[in-house]
């Protein structure tokens, strides 16, 4: 498949998402994601209004859904998302019901592999209850605890390419890449590419990062779509 840049929405305001997802847009993103902070203070409101405002544009609801799968997936859907998402520390039960809420809805569902025990078997597990993609993720509170501890922070990249061979569907590496490093994920057999907290969103406090975002992204779109098609 072709590369795919998604930015993350990890804002608390509205009207700052919907500027930033503009902004994002015009300089040649392709999906928008409704970030966890972004529902938490939104909630559906938010994505109604990203959907208001962006007909046709793919949007990922970053639901981190660990129960009531089938309800959280439904209300989204309603909503304007186009994706949703469940966690592979859930029950199977759990990602069961997203999986059939996605068919009923007419919803992808991404299968986050965060804090698995195995993340490679995890997204396996993920793969095979459905999901139709795998988010390969090492969380914020995570990585910022073990640095520190005065220890070496993970990265995604560390086991990227043994779950990109473990599973058939899309891979995107979420949790604390650079930019140079966001940009190699297609590199890896990765063609959902994420850009957020810290790459486009200041990490700390949540708002749009300073500088000029637009021809930042810009060039950043550019050096990701000219990898050309992935095999997935």
């Amino acid at each position: 498949m072709s590369p795919i840049v998604q930015i993350s929405l990890d804002l608390t305001n509205i009207d700052e998402a919907l500027e930033t997802a503009a902004l994002a847009l015009r300089a040649g993103v392709d999906w928008l994601e409704a970030g966890t902070p972004l529902i938490l203070a939104e909630g559906l409101h938010g994505v109604r209004k990203l959907r208001e405002a962006f007909p046709g544009v793919p949007i990922v609801a970053d639901l981190k859904t660990m129960d009531g799968g089938y309800l959280e997936a439904e209300m989204m859907a309603k909503a304007g998302a186009t994706h949703v998402v469940v966690m592979a520390r859930a029950h199977a039960e759990t990602v069961k019901c997203v999986v059939q809420a996605g068919k009923d809805f007419g919803v992808k569902v991404m299968g986050d592999n965060m804090i698995s025990e195995d993340m490679v078997a995890g997204a396996k597990w993920l793969e095979d209850l459905g999901c139709d993609y795998i988010i390969h993720h090492i969380g914020y509170d995570e990585r910022r605890g073990i640095a520190a501890q005065g220890l070496r922070m993970p990265s995604p990249l560390d086991q990227l390419r043994d779950v990109v061979n473990a599973v058939s569907i899309p891979v995107q590496a979420v949790g604390g890449l650079s930019l140079e490093q966001a940009i190699q994920c297609p590199a890896y057999g990765a063609p959902l590419v994420v850009l957020g907290a810290p790459l486009t969103i200041d990490a700390d406090a949540f708002k749009t990062a300073d500088g000029n975002l637009e021809a930042s992204l810009r060039l950043i779109c550019e050096k990701i779509h000219a990898y050309g098609d992935v095999a997935v």
